[in-house]
């Protein structure tokens, strides 16, 4: 499974409007629902799974990179979705620097082998300074997916 198999255009928000790492949940899981990946009646609970794991510990990993994840009965199959903010999010980063690149997901409740190999699989494609650099860059969501293509995330 790579990241850009995840992702559609639609899944991918080029400018965030959130300020803060609630907000860019809610944003986030909000563009899960739009889009059809997520039902309405399911929102919350994605949200409330999403908050629990937040709390234990910030997904902001550093390197102006978060990954809110959680298991949840609220999906059948990963779901995903990108968020870019070039003002940058408060995350309470490991690093204490402000996040620029979010990729959330959602894998259903008894993946979790499914759940380490997506985590892992975005956090060794986010690490490359290339791949960040070209997100950072790219103008809109259909130009973000390409780089997603392109390098084989």
């Amino acid at each position: 499974m790579t990241l850009a198999s995840l992702l559609s255009e639609d899944q991918i928000i080029p400018e965030m409007v959130a300020t803060d790492k609630w907000q860019a949940i809610e944003e986030i899981v909000g563009r899960l629902v739009s889009d059809g990946r997520l039902e309405p009646t399911h929102k919350e609970e994605a949200i409330a799974a999403l908050r629990h794991r937040e709390e234990t510990m910030s997904t902001g990993i550093g390197f102006g990179i978060a990954i809110p994840h959680a298991s949840c009965d609220a999906v059948d199959e990963v779901t995903a979705c990108f968020g870019r903010s070039l003002a940058g999010i408060d995350f309470e980063s490991l690093d204490g620097k402000p996040v620029h690149f979010i990729v959330l997901f959602l894998v259903p409740r008894d993946q979790f082998q499914t759940h380490l190999r997506t985590l892992a699989a975005i956090a060794k494609f986010l690490n490359d300074p290339a791949v960040r650099s070209e997100l950072s860059v790219a103008p809109d969501a259909k130009a973000i997916l390409e780089v997603f293509d392109r390098k084989r995330s």
